[in-house]
């Protein structure tokens, strides 16, 4: 155990970064831009790509990279790469394909591995009084079919696809509408774009640089040939026969999948480049001759040749990545696979690795506020009752059971690692305590009970709570069997039901599933300049809340309006926060949705803090030792810029970071 809290430790100044961190402040005016590095005098051609650069199939490497490359440093005890090799990883399901955008991390302004936002593909951002964004591009960049990357390629986004009716029936993504206005589009020069609002839009930078990016340009010069707009109609009509679609939009809503990954046609500016089509039990992507960034010896990046991703049932994760099947895995790994995963170490050379997660709780239940039920409804929504359920949860059991007591035992809420912290976030109705448990649920006058001492419903059913997972794990049953045993003592009986992810999603967005089991909420260590969206029913992904989310990110279309006056608060709330113009206003406004939080107990958190395992091949190079995984911020491995992980000769096998 000393030997687990000793790697945990060495994380607190990684944690410390992160919680320091925050966007620069909404009404400010500043710069953020690429550091002003030479580039390499001669640009090295990678060996992979060499024959196809001799025969003029592809260019040079010094004509393939931009005029203005980003010129990546070796910093942090990270050491220059060679080329080559193939990193091998596993993944559920053909949909984990999104993770080479994922851990790819090209984004047109990214998270550094200090948590500040700083250019990737973009060479320049300037910001006015927080509502106006210019963007600068860097000269002769291209996508990976060698098509240059140009001020089109936002434009054909901004008109053809976001403000297209049939492409897009919602209009714009939310977060490029304040105050429901959108911006002003303008294109400066030929490297240059701008976004104006009226009022600040804290949450443009954070989306661009988010796991799950916004993306605000498309490849025109490709999805051009699908759209209505600019292709011959009857070739257009032949493509939606072939293809089985419903309209031309549906082909090219098809075609126009940046963030899923799964046609290989689409253009990107990824590392790696996906040339694998769906169906397929094994994906290959493989590196991006046209990439953006090169290393201070003037290698194009990505040092690592192609990214292999064999699709496995869930369960076979940790074994396979056991026997040594894998390069570098965390996806799929839980903190209960350690012990095992360490016994293989040495056998099939790799190391584990402890990263600290920072969610608001490693795993939370999800009262469904929206279920269809409406005997459940009503319950759900009086917060005697979800407070009973979080007092007659024994979370020191579960930390002890199932962590070994390294976690940190509360709600799901910010952690101490946040400027914006409070004891009483995390202790609020979240102590085991039975005898006050059940005098709440006594009060709410659910005092019959059947022969099994099982409470009744106000119609007379037992009071069978059935919790949902996505049966991708046994430590969410695990967790589940724990409650189960202290529940039973309120006079609650608990039921896990397991199902598919996209099965388990579509249910909840239905209205089907009562409660759910998942993690916590993504970012635990916010400050008062990171959106509280998360914080408010602003996302169907808000299992609690699913349908108000939907209501909000669809302005109306569908799901419910909120009709429960703390949620209602807190929407008020997230848009004041949009609104604010000091960090003064922003952190008041974090503080109330906090407080509402802590009162009206809307997720049911249990643990926090726990060790994340990271496996890592012991020739694979400048992977940190201890690090933060974190989907947004983070990307998970993105931020720690996994093109620049390469592979040691086979004779070298000393682990390194």
């Amino acid at each position: 155990m000393s030997r687990f809290r000793a790697c945990l430790g060495r994380t607190a100044l990684a944690l410390a970064a992160l919680a320091a961190a925050h966007a620069p402040a909404a009404a400010d005016s500043y710069t953020i831009e690429s550091p002003a590095l030479p580039v390499p005098g001669r640009i090295i051609e990678p060996p992979a790509l060499a024959d196809a650069a001799a025969s003029g199939a592809l260019p040079a490497v010094s004509e393939r990279i931009p005029l203005e490359p980003l010129v990546v440093t070796n910093r942090d005890g990270r050491a220059p790469g060679v080329h080559g090799g193939d990193w091998r990883m596993l993944i559920r399901r053909t949909k984990d394909l999104k993770l080479l955008v994922v851990y790819g991390y090209a984004r047109l302004v990214c998270y550094s591995d200090k948590f500040e936002i700083v250019p990737d593909i973009l060479r320049k951002v300037d910001v006015e009084d927080g509502r106006v964004f210019t963007l600068h591009l860097r000269r002769g960049h291209r996508w990976s079919d060698g098509a240059p990357f140009t001020v089109e390629d936002f434009r054909y986004y901004w008109e053809d696809v976001a403000n297209n009716e049939t492409l897009s029936p919602s209009g714009p993504p939310k977060v490029l509408l304040v105050g429901d206005q959108p911006p002003r589009f303008e294109i400066i020069d030929e490297h240059t774009v701008r976004y104006s609002w009226s009022r600040p839009n804290p949450s443009f930078l954070p989306a661009l640089a988010a796991a799950a990016p916004l993306f605000i340009y498309r490849p025109a010069h490709y999805l051009k040939q699908f759209h209505n707009r600019y292709a011959d109609a009857e070739k257009v009509a032949a493509m939606v026969a072939a293809e089985g679609k419903r309209n031309w939009a549906a082909l090219h809503n098809r075609k126009d999948n940046m963030y899923r990954f799964d046609n290989p046609d689409l253009p990107t500016l990824q590392p790696w480049v996906n040339t694998t089509r769906p169906p397929a039990t094994r994906f290959v992507a493989r590196r991006n001759p046209y990439y953006h960034r090169v290393d201070t010896n003037g290698r194009q990046l990505p040092y690592i040749d192609r990214v292999i991703l064999e699709v496995v049932d869930g369960k076979l994760i940790p074994a396979k990545t056991g026997a040594g099947d894998v390069d570098l895995q965390a996806r799929g790994l839980y903190f209960n696979n350690f012990t095992f995963l360490k016994a293989g170490e040495k056998r099939n050379d790799y190391s584990v690795r402890l990263w600290r997660t920072v969610r608001g709780s490693r795993l939370a239940l999800y009262p469904n506020l929206t279920v269809n039920d409406p005997e459940w409804r009503t319950l759900m929504r009086d917060v005697r009752f979800r407070r009973a359920l979080s007092l007659a949860t024994d979370r020191h059991e579960i930390n002890q059971v199932i962590y070994y007591g390294l976690g940190l035992e509360g709600n799901n809420t910010v952690q101490p690692q946040s400027p914006l912290y409070r004891e009483e976030y995390r202790t609020a109705w979240a102590t085991f305590d039975l005898e006050r448990a059940n005098a709440l649920l006594d009060e709410l006058g659910l005092t019959m009970r059947d022969d099994r001492g099982i409470r009744l419903l106000p119609d007379g059913r037992p009071m069978n709570i059935i919790v949902e997972t996505a049966g991708e794990d046994t430590e969410q049953t695990d967790v589940l069997e724990l409650i189960h045993d202290s529940w039973l003592k309120a006079g609650i009986k608990l039921y896990s039901r397991p199902s598919q992810r996209e099965v388990f999603r579509n249910r909840i967005f239905a209205g089907e599933t009562l409660m759910a089991i998942w993690f916590g909420y993504e970012n635990g260590v916010p400050s008062a300049d990171m959106s509280p969206g998360e914080f408010a029913p602003t996302d169907q992904q808000g299992y609690h809340w699913s349908k108000w989310g939907q209501y909000y990110q669809t302005s109306g279309q569908s799901g419910e309006p909120v009709d429960m006056a703390p949620a209602q608060r807190l929407l008020e709330l997230n848009e004041a926060w949009l609104a604010a113009t000091s960090r003064e206003e922003r952190t008041a406004i974090w503080r109330e949705m906090l407080d509402i939080h802590a009162d009206q107990v809307f997720t049911l958190g249990l643990v926090s803090g726990v060790p994340q395992p990271v496996v890592v091949n012991n020739r694979l190079r400048n992977v940190p030792r201890e690090g933060v995984y974190n989907w947004d911020p983070g990307a998970q491995f993105g931020m720690y810029r996994p093109e620049t992980f390469w592979f040691a000769p086979p004779e070298d096998k000393a682990p390194s970071g």
